[in-house]
């Protein structure tokens, strides 16, 4: 899907047989491109980009204890882990579940944005803001009131495919998003009043008590693990009456994992739980696919909350 992240090791024969691996493995010759990645290493031992790949390159091959240990030298070889090696770590069951580092949410992002539109729509058929466009005019009729409001916060706003799907039912937008490159896409669309670069708990600690009257995350809760701290900030900048809408990746079991798409799953009983604490009320719960993936639409919830 993008181009591999890259961290030098500042050795150039080191770096040569990293890329040498990476040529192997995409001819499918997985032990050929480990060994090759050892001997890189060898030659530079904090090699985060090596390491990683080693991670990968064992998981691959079945070598869970292998992959395993390759990735936490990834994560010592660079802490702020722009490649995401706790993400992987997590998804092996050898970490607890904590936030992604950001280093790598804000690496994924500034690779996938120039593309991201293209690749979502075409390949994944996403329709995450199309979802909630429908759920929030279906919940506003039910209820016999407008679907329109004055001042909607885009979390995770990317290229700014929410505020696309809701242009006719918002006065003014602001867009959330850890990437700037999201966000200089977003800006380009011209759809947003303000826009700024930062997690999603911290952007809406700076917005003033009860100053919108929604709150949108499409596709974006995917990428946080613990919601408390972030509906509880929700809850705190809607006007009573505002609503919030999201859409989640789900599960079978309770609670939160993450999944093999290296995104978090959340369990409808979790969304509840969660909402009750923020001080929301529950006003939409059902399945809904926000995109595809290998041709199966993914498991997913619309879910739509309120405050009273």
């Amino acid at each position: 899907m993008l181009g591999r992240l890259f961290l030098s090791s500042g050795d150039l024969i080191a770096d040569r047989r990293y890329e040498f691996a990476r040529d192997l493995q995409a001819k499918g010759d997985l032990a050929a491109a480990a060994e090759v990645l050892e001997q890189a290493i060898e030659l530079a031992p904090n090699f985060a980009s090596a390491w990683f790949a080693l991670g990968e390159i064992r998981d691959a091959m079945g070598e869970a204890s292998a992959a395993i240990a390759a990735f936490q030298k990834a994560c010592a070889a660079d802490p702020r882990d722009h490649h995401g090696a706790a993400v992987q770590l997590m998804r092996l069951g050898a970490a607890p579940l904590a936030d992604m580092p950001k280093a790598y949410v804000q690496s994924l992002f500034d690779q996938y944005a120039p593309r991201f539109e293209a690749e979502l729509i075409e390949r994944l058929h996403y329709r995450a803001p199309a979802i909630l466009l429908k759920a929030v005019h279906a919940l506003r009729a039910a209820e016999n009131r407008p679907a329109v409001f004055k001042r909607a916060i885009d979390l995770g706003c990317g290229t700014g495919l929410g505020a696309a799907a809701f242009a006719n039912n918002v006065d003014a937008f602001v867009g959330i998003d850890l990437s700037p490159g999201m966000v200089e896409q977003a800006r380009a669309t011209g759809l947003y009043a303000e826009l700024e670069v930062d997690d999603m708990t911290a952007a809406l600690q700076k917005q003033p008590d009860a100053s919108a009257d929604l709150v949108l995350a499409a596709d974006a809760m995917v990428y946080v693990g613990e919601l408390a701290p972030v509906l509880q900030e929700v809850q705190r900048v809607l006007i009573p009456g505002g609503l919030v809408a999201f859409t989640v990746e789900t599960h079978d079991g309770n609670g939160i994992v993450m999944g093999e798409g290296l995104r978090y799953a959340h369990s409808a009983e979790y969304i509840g739980h969660v909402i009750a604490s923020a001080a929301l009320t529950l006003s939409h719960l059902e399945p809904a696919s926000p995109r595809t993936e290998d041709q199966v639409p993914v498991r997913g919830l619309v879910v739509i909350a309120a405050k009273t």
